[in-house]
């Protein structure tokens, strides 16, 4: 009886061997390939060592100097190291890790990316191009600082994408943030008597996009956003506070049309701080100046509007006047 128990418990450990080495090399010899295709495809894309450890319950994968830029786009990414862990009986969860530095490069700025923890958790569909289905990104201690010459830190930041049963290509994103620190509360002078740090930084939005979330998203084209449905998006910075909710649709370009309502308290000094930062022409600072100064006057309340701002051919309006161009929504 024990030699038999014996001889089940070796065959047993003998297959779970076998299954984990056939699942670590199979894992090593797909990323291997990847990066070799990315350089067929002109990108660069060099990786100094990829390992697979973890037995016997798992399969981690660790990428070793990691450098990779799409030339379609001009946008770069290096990094010391890159981790992927699975459980070998749950292989399409994942867990990624990040280094507490690496760089991203655009064609016009490098940013430095910085943080104490950053790890995200992926559960992806079980079908060759990967599809995503959930995703929780986890920062700790974040700080970004660019060679264009702005920083932004928060204490944690939280993102989610989840798709939604009612389309392949619906997500639905949240997003929150713990002590942000956005490049314009570092440079305003502290006469203004607002905090470092945004009090309340949160979003709920869902997303149609062209085409599924997958691993084609980074080796081709980013998915197109078709539609965007803003449940809420909230900002507050000491007494500035901006609540906007709607929805638009996205045409191929990635000009939007719809209807966005925006709650401003303390507009005045939100108009007051843009100019501030310069990160709208004084033109159009005008133009919105002047159409919520009139519906200031229409609704009777000196600190509180709500906003209604229409996107349509390729303008943006506040009410019927045009005050500027509409955004370009485009993922790169």
């Amino acid at each position: 009886m024990f030699k038999r128990l014996l001889f089940v418990i070796l065959v047993v450990s003998g297959a779970w061997f076998a299954y984990w080495f056939v699942g670590a090399s199979a894992a090593k010899s797909g990323f291997t390939a990847w990066f070799d295709t990315r350089a067929s495809e002109g990108w660069l894309a060099e990786v100094d060592e990829i390992s697979v450890k973890g037995f016997p319950n798992r399969f981690d994968t660790t990428f070793t100097n990691v450098a990779l830029a799409d030339p379609d786009t001009g946008v770069a990414w290096e990094l010391p190291f890159f981790q992927l862990f699975a459980l070998t009986y749950r292989p399409n969860h994942l867990i990624a890790a990040w280094p507490n530095s690496h760089t991203l490069a655009f064609p016009d700025q490098k940013v430095t990316v910085a943080s104490t923890d950053m790890k995200a958790s992926l559960v992806l569909a079980g079908d060759t191009s990967l599809p995503l289905e959930r995703s929780n990104l986890a920062i700790e201690g974040l700080a970004l600082t660019s060679t264009a010459d702005w920083t932004l830190t928060a204490d944690a930041l939280r993102l989610a994408a989840h798709r939604q049963s009612e389309g392949e290509n619906t997500y639905r994103l949240a997003l929150t943030a713990e002590g942000l620190a956005p490049p314009a509360a570092q440079t305003l002078p502290k006469a203004k008597g607002l905090p470092r740090t945004l009090k309340t930084v949160q979003a709920d939005i869902t997303a149609g996009f062209d085409r599924p979330w997958d691993r084609l998203a980074l080796e081709q084209a980013r998915p197109r956003p078709t539609w965007i449905d803003v449940k809420l998006a909230q900002i507050t910075w000491g007494d500035l506070d901006l609540n906007a909710a709607g929805r638009v649709t996205v045409d191929p370009a990635g000009i939007p049309s719809g209807d966005i309502t925006i709650r401003a308290t303390n507009w005045r000094e939100i108009i007051a701080l843009a100019r501030e930062t310069e990160q709208l022409p004084n033109g159009v600072l005008d133009g919105i100046s002047q159409g919520l100064e009139l519906l200031s006057g229409i609704s009777g309340n000196p600190k509180t509007l709500d906003i209604p701002l229409t996107f349509k051919r390729g303008a943006t309006w506040l009410g019927p006047v045009p005050i500027g161009p509409a955004p370009q929504l485009v993922i790169r």
